[in-house]
C-alpha cells in the first residue's frame, strides 16, 4: 500500500488520527472508519487500485468511538483535510447505513449528481443482491449528504455521499469489503477518473 502522511486531531474535543494517501484527483474518504466497519478498508484499497487518493479518520485506542456528523468533521484546523479537498476534484465519502427496512440498499447522496450516476453505472454489476439508488427523493433525508460544510461537498466538484449497508461493506469480523463490493466500486470511480 502506497505510504502517507499522517495526523493526529482534536476535532471538538474528539481525537483522530487522520492518514492521507495522496495520488490522483479522485478522492475516497472514511470520515467514521470506527464507526462505521469497512469503510476505512474500501476507501483504502479502492484508492489504491484505482490510483486515488485516500483520507481516513480513525479513532484507534477509543473503546466507544464518537460518531460527530460529517458537517462537522469539515475542521478549518486538520491540514491533510485542507490538503486533500485541496487536491481532488471529486470525492466519494463513503459511510455505513443500518437502515432495517433497506439492508441490501446502497444511497448515492451527494451534491454531484452527475458523478452519482457514473459511480451507479459501475455498481450496476452487484444486481440483484444490492439495489442502487441516485433519485434523491428515494434516499432518507438524513443519508442524503447535501449540507454545505459536509467535506464531501467542499471541492470544486463536490461529491458522492455512498451510504452502504452493512452486507456491503463486511464480510467478517474484521470489517473486510466483500471483494465484489470493492471491485464494483473501483470500476464506478474509474468512469469518475475517466471523466476528469
Amino acid at each position: 500500500m502506497t505510504s502517507g502522511r499522517t495526523e493526529h486531531v482534536e476535532i471538538e474535543g474528539v481525537p483522530f488520527t487522520v492518514t492521507l494517501r495522496p495520488r490522483g484527483t479522485i478522492g475516497l474518504l472514511a470520515l467514521h472508519a470506527d464507526n462505521e466497519g469497512g469503510t476505512a478498508e474500501l476507501a483504502e484499497s479502492v484508492a489504491e487500485s484505482c490510483g486515488a487518493t485516500s483520507l481516513v479518520f480513525r479513532q484507534p485506542g477509543v473503546p466507544d468511538p464518537v460518531h460527530l456528523p460529517s458537517p462537522r468533521m469539515a475542521a478549518d484546523h486538520c491540514a491533510l483535510l485542507q490538503d486533500f479537498l485541496g487536491q481532488v476534484s471529486v470525492v466519494v465519502s463513503l459511510h455505513g447505513h443500518m437502515r432495517a427496512a433497506a439492508p441490501r440498499t446502497l444511497f448515492l447522496g451527494g451534491r454531484n449528481r452527475s458523478a452519482a450516476r457514473r459511480l451507479a453505472y459501475g455498481l450496476r454489476t452487484l444486481r440483484p443482491e444490492f439495489r442502487t439508488v441516485t433519485d434523491l427523493a428515494g434516499i432518507p433525508v438524513a443519508l442524503r449528504g447535501l449540507h454545505a460544510r459536509n467535506p464531501v461537498n467542499l471541492t470544486r466538484g463536490g461529491g458522492v455521499q455512498v451510504e452502504l449497508p452493512l452486507l456491503a461493506r463486511t464480510s467478517g469480523p474484521d470489517d473486510i469489503p466483500p471483494p465484489r463490493v470493492a471491485d464494483a466500486l473501483a470500476a464506478g470511480v474509474r468512469l469518475l477518473t475517466a471523466g476528469h
